[in-house]
C-alpha cells in the first residue's frame, strides 16, 4: 500500500533517453600508445563501460611512413605494441569486462582507428589527450582531430589535468 501513495518522482523524457543511450554502449575503443594519458583513456572506458559489461577493443595503430611499403618488418616497433596492449588489457582485467587487442598498420592512425570503429560497429571511442598543447599550440594532435572528424561514433576525450605526468 505504501508505494501506491509514494509513486517514483518522474524522469523527463530528454533525461530518460539519455540514460538509456549510455545503456545500449555495449562496444567502445580505446587507442592507446602507452602513455599516462592513453592509459588514463583506458580505464575511462571501463568504468564507463562497466554497468553493460561492454567490449573494450584496445586499439595500437602503427604509423608506416608512406616511403616504406606497409608490410615492412618493424619487429621492434611491433613488440613495444604488443607490451602496451597487454598493459591495457591488465586494466581492463582488473574490472573483468571483455576485451580485444587490435594491432593495426596504416599511414595515418586516425583515419584507421576511425575505419576500425566503422568495421566493428564501434559505440564509443574514447580518446586520452596530453594536457599540454602541441607545437602549434593546438589542443588537439592530428590523430585526435582525424577521429573526431571521421568517427561514426560518439567519441570522448579525457584530458589530464595541466601539470599531470605526461610521461611513462
Amino acid at each position: 500500500l505504501w508505494w501506491m501513495l509514494h509513486p517514483p518522482a518522474q524522469v523527463p523524457a530528454a533525461a530518460a533517453k539519455a540514460r538509456q543511450s549510455v545503456f545500449s554502449i555495449k562496444r567502445i575503443l580505446v587507442p592507446t600508445v602507452g602513455l599516462p594519458y592513453s592509459e588514463r583513456g583506458v580505464e575511462l572506458a571501463c568504468r564507463l563501460g562497466d554497468a553493460q559489461k561492454a567490449q573494450i577493443l584496445l586499439t595500437y595503430v602503427l604509423e608506416v611512413p608512406r616511403t616504406m611499403p606497409l608490410g615492412i618488418p618493424l619487429a621492434e616497433a611491433e613488440k613495444e605494441a604488443n607490451d602496451v596492449l597487454e598493459r591495457a588489457v591488465s586494466i581492463v582485467k582488473l574490472h573483468g569486462l571483455p576485451s580485444q587487442k587490435i594491432l593495426q598498420r596504416a599511414r595515418l592512425a586516425g583515419e584507421e582507428i576511425a575505419r576500425i570503429a566503422r568495421d566493428r560497429d564501434v559505440d564509443m571511442i574514447i580518446l586520452g589527450i596530453r594536457s599540454e598543447p602541441g607545437l602549434r599550440d593546438a589542443i588537439l594532435g592530428r590523430t585526435s582531430d582525424i577521429i573526431l572528424r571521421h568517427s561514426p561514433c560518439e567519441v570522448v576525450i579525457d584530458k589530464l589535468p595541466k601539470g599531470a605526468s605526461q610521461e611513462g
